[in-house]
């Protein structure tokens, strides 16, 4: 139970709670373990409570009619995720799958909703994570309908360079097949645009890790949302 509670204190989610409370999420937490490509939920299943990522990396995605799928979030140890649905009384949105061999931690709605009842605070966390998401949302809907693509790279690079508490280099923890799915594109046209930015001296790519070379020029990108010619 302990180890439990020191991976719930590490996440954003219960970030000010003391170890009595911590203690308490623990006691109806449940450890689940996924292989890599094991399904964790499905679209249209049953929100009966949410996950937090302990280790490894979680898919959030949706598969249209014709089988194209567009991911919408990829997590990691911290994050949780399915929360929204679980709150809101309805059904799994999308699809979650462990893109690694992944350790998840499970919370069953019912004795979830009892504790915030119990303790205010953690309410207030989950307000600040549900705003945090919402605004997520938001700029991946203005990227995804109104910028060009070498834009949405732009924007995922600076936004991931502050994550990562990087200066000057990022390092991707997907594939670039996920990365184009992510940005809602296809594996070649994101290598051209690599290439191309590659060229300019936007970047410099070495395997999974991205120099950013022009960093104004990148936010400069984002914004204006065509690569020179």
């Amino acid at each position: 139970m302990k180890k439990i509670s020191r991976t719930l204190a590490d996440t954003p989610l219960f970030k000010g709670l003391s170890e009595q409370q911590l203690d308490e999420i623990s006691v109806i937490t449940v450890d689940r373990r996924y292989k890599r490509g094991e399904a964790i939920f499905m679209e249209g299943d049953e929100a009966d409570g949410f996950y937090i990522v302990a280790d490894g990396q979680v898919k959030i995605f949706k598969t249209s009619m014709e089988g194209k799928e567009q991911i919408l979030h990829i997590y990691g140890p911290g994050n949780p995720f399915g929360e929204v649905p679980v709150f809101s009384g309805s059904r799994f949105p999308a699809n979650a799958q462990a893109l690694v061999k992944s350790h998840v931690l499970y919370l069953p709605r019912t004795a979830f909703v009892h504790l915030i009842a119990a303790h205010p605070s953690l309410s207030m966390n989950m307000l600040a994570e549900l705003s945090m998401r919402l605004r997520q949302f938001t700029v991946q809907i203005e990227n995804l309908s109104l910028k060009e693509v070498p834009s949405r790279l732009a924007s995922y690079l600076t936004v991931l360079a502050e994550e990562q508490e990087q200066s000057d280099r990022v390092r991707l923890t997907i594939s670039k097949g996920q990365l184009a799915s992510l940005l809602g594109t296809i594996p070649e046209t994101l290598s051209r645009i690599f290439a191309k930015m590659s060229a300019q001296r936007l970047i410099r790519v070495e395997g999974k890790e991205i120099h950013l070379m022009d960093i104004p020029g990148l936010k400069d990108l984002s914004a204006a949302g065509k690569l020179a010619e």
